[in-house]
């Protein structure tokens, strides 16, 4: 799969999209953090944020014991 396809695999899901919407406006957050506000668990979350970030639409780093998504 080449860049673009696995962007617009990425973007393909709604979920994920909002997901992406929600750090672009609010910005660096955790996966509890999103979890938190939806009806979905937190490893669903982190499972669409690492399609994310695969794709290079996020990026995550450590803090602690968090990781946090921009």
């Amino acid at each position: 799969m080449n860049d673009a396809d696995a962007v617009f695999a990425a973007l393909a899901d709604g979920t994920r999209r909002e997901l992406l919407r929600a750090i672009a406006t609010s910005g660096p957050t955790t996966a509890t953090q999103l979890a938190s506000t939806r009806h979905i668990t937190r490893q669903a979350v982190a499972k669409h944020l690492s399609v994310l970030s695969d794709a290079g639409l996020v990026s995550g780093h450590r803090d602690g014991r968090e990781v946090r998504f921009h």
